[in-house]
């Protein structure tokens, strides 16, 4: 049985991930949970999107071509108009340096793929609700 979990009507998710089948289940899981989504296909888009777009919340991958999760994390986090926004990485690498590494350039939670939907969401929710609204 699944957990009912509530949340504000609107809140709006960047998804930031190079795989398109990511993406797309990324994108249903939230649609489903109703969420807005943005998509970003990589770290250069991800930061367009978010000078273009406000969102509540960063889902972004960390092997990435190009810029990894890692570097877009540390720019979100130096710039002034998102630097609160929560940002969770969710990566296929597991070791201990990797989630150290995610963590001290500013994300709020290291989460691996593969990850269930309830978890994911979960995870969303806690990091939404420790925003203060």
């Amino acid at each position: 049985m699944t957990k009912e979990l509530t949340h504000p009507n609107g809140q709006s998710i960047l998804i930031v991930d190079d795989e398109p089948t990511a993406r797309t289940l990324l994108r249903l899981i939230l649609v489903r949970a109703g969420f807005n989504v943005v998509e970003a296909i990589n770290g250069f888009q991800a930061l367009d999107r978010l000078e273009e777009t406000a969102v509540d919340l960063v889902l972004l991958d960390v092997m990435m071509p190009g810029m990894d999760g890692i570097e877009v994390c540390e720019k979100i986090r130096a710039d002034e108009k998102t630097a609160v926004v929560p940002i969770l990485l969710l990566s296929a690498k597991t070791d201990a340096l990797s989630i150290r590494r995610g963590l001290s350039a500013g994300a709020d939670k290291y989460l691996t793929k593969p990850i269930s939907p309830d978890v994911l969401l979960s995870h969303l929710h806690e990091a939404l609700d420790g925003l203060g609204g």
